[in-house]
């Protein structure tokens, strides 16, 4: 975890306090996510999003590369995540901390592990030529939950972007600009997305969306990477008091619930975002026809 300002002992007594009477501190249920704030920049992939206080952006970018020799008909995708003073006094710049890894790993096997984005969809030329897909990920302010905060980022942003259209032609690749040709989506298999519990008082207590203040309470973690389908694409307990088992299947339904509403509100907004933008490509076209 970060370095952030310990709890004093009468911060944790009063949460614990709490959670034993099934009160949170910002009058949530255990099962509730805080307000979730999802905005787009101009360009596709651009994701701003803001869940609770915690705040995010995720930039999905693409370029033609060599495919791995391994994989001659795959393309790459990697994520990138790097936590630095901008988003929390206890971060530093250059160093990467537990934190930084754990959500690594998380956000590796609930994405791209699970295949959520078709790679073979991204070969242009068999062992030859590819795109490389890359989400970038900058935490612009933190208040807890980072994993699922980064997963949902990620998510819309791969389904939000729009790369390059390109063909091959006497051997090589032409890549058309967006002004020249529509662009095209990325292939998404399905919507994974992870819920992190935090359990508390020897884990009688559990809730997801936790605050900082929390986590730095929370006595475990438990991390469940679920699609709207059911499937279960990740499940880790990090660290801390062990779990009841039948609290663990409990909490695989309820992760599923809070996944399918998720993805529910992420595809309102992107609908709402790509409607937009097809009525102003539209305008744009008809100016330019007028304009000629």
């Amino acid at each position: 975890m970060s370095r952030e300002a310990p709890l004093s002992v009468a911060e944790r007594d009063f949460i614990l306090k709490a959670l034993q009477e099934n009160t949170r501190l910002d009058g949530r249920e255990a099962d509730q996510f805080r307000p979730l704030s999802i905005s787009f920049g101009e360009e596709y992939g651009h994701v701003k999003l803001q869940l609770g206080k915690t705040s995010i952006i995720v930039r999905i970018s693409a370029e033609v590369t060599k495919p791995r020799d391994d994989r001659p008909f795959d393309g790459l995708f990697d994520i990138s995540i790097e936590l630095t003073a901008m988003g929390s006094p206890g971060w530093e710049n250059g160093r990467t901390s537990d934190q930084e890894a754990s959500v690594s790993h998380v956000l590796d096997r609930v994405v791209r592990h699970s295949n959520a984005l078709d790679t073979e969809s991204l070969c242009i030329v068999k062992g030859v030529s590819c795109w490389s897909i890359r989400a970038d990920i900058h935490v612009i302010d933190y208040d807890g939950n980072l994993t699922d905060a980064a997963c949902i980022a990620v998510m819309t942003g791969l389904q939000h972007f729009r790369r390059p259209d390109a063909v091959v032609r006497d051997g090589h690749v032409i890549v058309y600009k967006v002004e020249d040709r529509v662009p095209v989506a990325l292939n998404i298999t399905h919507k994974p997305l992870s819920v992190t519990f935090n359990s508390f008082n020897d884990g009688r207590d559990i809730i997801v969306d936790a605050t900082l203040k929390e986590e730095q309470a929370a006595e475990g973690e438990l991390v469940i990477g679920i699609n709207s389908g059911g499937e279960v694409c990740f499940m880790s307990k990090f660290s801390g008091a062990p779990l009841d088992p039948l609290s663990i299947v409990s909490k695989v339904n309820v992760a599923l619930e809070k996944v399918k509403a998720l993805n529910a509100q992420v595809d309102k907004v992107l609908q709402v975002d790509l409607a937009k933008r097809a009525k102003l490509g539209m305008a744009d076209e008809s100016r330019a026809a007028n304009d000629r």
